[in-house]
């Protein structure tokens, strides 16, 4: 479908103030990819101490989606010094398109962008965030498994985030991996970990975009696939896992190994009695 020409100056001036640095196009239309339901992404440059614009948000303008926000100083440099930040915005900054840049603001960004490098002392960085995170999750573990025995679709519910996107950024962050985008999430982070390894194959079930035995999965498998997702995460974090957390997140992989296999065992008997 061709899309009506949009035009992005126009835009831009309509958000402009003048306490705004600067004004870049970001997302699939700064790509050149976006579709008739993409919304438009304006990003303002602006400082902490400028009073907050009354009209960052979402607006419908011409039948385009146009989603206004605003970054301060401050929070542009945890682009470069935070992984689980990082990994998000990077490829993002580089591939984005400047609208209005006073004073090259965003274009000394964007340089700073093309020039990062996920070096040794982010890679450690990374790997204490990704170990946190594990500890972190734990809750929904024992989320999943009190829903499993209770057949409690809440607890099952609230436990599916942490398996499925919360594990995804886990692996996503330790290794590195800089997305192309929010839309690119769920594809490039299998890439990376591989299409066919155990692990992918146990997070599309999660998700629920994989069926089992010809058919989508039910939501208790779901969750059994997301709690066998911890145990493979962990097992591929390895020695990369901070000392303080490791007796957690083993004793935690010890635990769903425990209750997996009763799990699987009862599933077998209902096979059997059908």
């Amino acid at each position: 479908m061709i899309l009506p020409s949009v035009d992005y100056q126009r835009l831009a001036a309509r958000f402009d103030h003048p306490t705004v640095h600067a004004i870049v196009l970001m997302g699939s239309h700064a790509r050149g990819d976006a579709g008739p339901y993409s919304d438009i992404d304006l990003v303002r440059f602006i400082n902490e101490a400028e009073p907050v614009l009354a009209d960052t948000g979402t607006h419908l303008i011409d039948d385009h989606l146009v989603v206004v926000s605003d970054v301060t100083t401050t929070e542009v440099q945890t682009w470069f010094t935070r992984p689980e930040v990082a990994v998000n915005t990077i490829t993002g900054v580089r591939r984005a398109r400047a609208l209005i840049d006073r004073s090259a603001t965003f274009a000394n960004i964007q340089e700073q962008a093309h020039a990062f490098t996920w070096d040794e002392a982010f890679q450690t960085q990374a790997n204490g965030w990704a170990s946190q995170q594990m500890v972190g999750w734990i809750e929904e573990v024992h989320k999943g498994l009190e829903g499993l025995r209770h057949n409690d679709v809440g607890r099952l519910l609230n436990g599916l985030f942490g398996y499925t996107f919360g594990l995804s950024k886990v692996l996503q962050v330790q290794r590195g991996l800089l997305i192309s985008g929010d839309n690119g999430f769920y594809m490039e982070v299998a890439a990376a970990v591989g299409v066919d390894s155990l692990w992918t194959q146990l997070r599309a079930i999660a998700f629920g975009v994989s069926e089992v035995e010809g058919r989508p999965p039910s939501l208790r498998e779901r969750v059994v696939a997301g709690l066998k997702l911890y145990v493979v995460t962990a097992n591929l974090l390895g020695d990369t896992l901070v000392p303080a957390h490791e007796l957690l997140v083993k004793q935690t992989v010890q635990l769903i190994n425990e209750q997996m296999a009763t799990y699987d065992k009862n599933a077998g008997h209902a096979d059997s009695a059908s």
